[in-house]
């Protein structure tokens, strides 16, 4: 599985495709410690003694049931719970650059001091002797995850206020100056769509199982119509901004924390943006999205006002044709979900949940190219 790279632009084998009941968020639902991923609780309660004001055990762990590439544990004391996130089990094979943690703890760590809500950060361990592998640990927020974006069960005004709510996090985190936060040097500089189109090509190219025409179209349209001046406003962005990526709180529709930071980097704010906006263009009988729905309906707002109300918060204007953005990014997800495919196909990811996630690389491609040729 292809991880985020130091800079933050390999892909990450990660987009889920339509929810399934047994769908978990990184901080809901936990079950034992699997086994590949145990490690001595002695070793690691000294250790949190040592770091962490305030601890005291006796300490119990679990693991959140989540499929994350980093494994994220709940860990429960007598007085207050916590979150540790670690690099997998030392059995693991892991790539040279893959795994990066404490790129994770740094970005929310510098985050943490801004309007953007973070968990805050509690201690950062990169000495492998003491479990066998880096970790870090968060503070646990207790809250909302919600998964089906069409937010079932409420009314209307809470669904606008939801929509809203998600609107400002992300213009929020793209408002922040990297260089105010120490973050001047978390990705490189320059051509970011060229490195991002050509890392997402060779991932393609590397795990084709089977020819896709439209994919191999878009890896020669891509590079060609990268919009004017797209990259003039470089900021933090998250990579996989999304509804269930966020924590709200239990009674109101305010974030309290943005989830899963593995593939954020220096980069061009709307090409973060326009992969949040993948919502309104996808099936959501084969993808998390609400293409399709009646949003008016529902309160929740059509994608021409959230960009609308977007770009007033950032003083961000769309370059060139917004069409290319989604283009760029169905193309990305395609990358993703035929990489899993390849792994289905080797024989090292035989669930159904996999095999119906890579059986969608193709239709997410040639949604990919249809955008693409709606470009002027």
């Amino acid at each position: 599985m292809a991880q985020a790279s130091p800079d933050g632009d390999t892909p990450k084998q990660k987009y889920n495709p339509a929810p399934a009941p047994s769908d978990y968020s990184a901080f809901e639902g936990t079950r034992p410690v699997a086994e590949r991923q145990r490690f001595d609780i002695e070793a690691l309660a000294a250790w949190l003694a040592a770091h962490v004001d305030g601890f005291a055990g006796p300490l119990t762990v679990e693991q959140f049931a989540g499929g994350q590439s980093n494994p994220t544990f709940k860990l429960v004391t007598p007085q207050r719970t916590y979150v540790m996130r670690a690099k997998p089990g030392p059995k693991a094979k892991l790539l040279p650059s893959a795994h990066a943690i404490e790129r994770e703890y740094r970005v929310m760590d510098a985050l943490g001091a801004t309007d953007v809500p973070v968990a805050r950060m509690l201690a950062l361990c990169e000495d492998e002797a003491v479990i066998g592998r880096a970790f870090y640990v968060m503070e646990f927020v207790e809250g909302r995850v919600m998964w089906d974006q069409s937010l079932p069960g409420m009314s209307r005004e809470e669904r606008a206020a939801i929509y809203d709510e998600m609107n400002r996090v992300i213009a929020a985190l793209h408002n922040v100056s990297p260089e105010a936060i120490g973050l001047a040097d978390y990705g490189k500089p320059g051509n970011y769509f060229a490195r991002q189109i050509d890392r997402w090509s060779r991932q393609y190219q590397a795990s084709e199982t089977e020819p896709i025409d439209a994919m191999n179209r878009l890896i020669e349209w891509l590079p060609q119509h990268v919009p004017d001046n797209a990259g003039a406003r470089i900021s933090v962005v998250h990579g996989d901004y999304r509804l269930d990526n966020l924590i709200f709180h239990p009674t109101e529709p305010r974030v309290l924390a943005v989830l899963d930071w593995e593939l954020s980097t220096l980069g061009d704010p709307l090409a973060d943006f326009s992969y949040h906006c993948m919502a309104w263009h996808v099936d959501p009988a084969q993808f998390r999205g609400i293409g399709g729905l009646d949003w008016a309906a529902l309160g929740i707002p059509d994608e021409q006002h959230y960009v609308e109300r977007y770009c007033a918060r950032t003083g961000l204007e769309i370059r060139g044709d917004w069409n290319f953005y989604l283009a760029y990014n169905m193309f990305r997800i395609a990358a993703i979900l035929q990489g899993i495919m390849k792994r289905v196909v080797d024989g090292t990811a035989a669930s159904a949940q996999a095999v119906d996630a890579g059986a969608r690389a193709r239709p997410m491609a040639e949604l990919a190219w249809r955008y693409a040729q709606k470009v002027r």
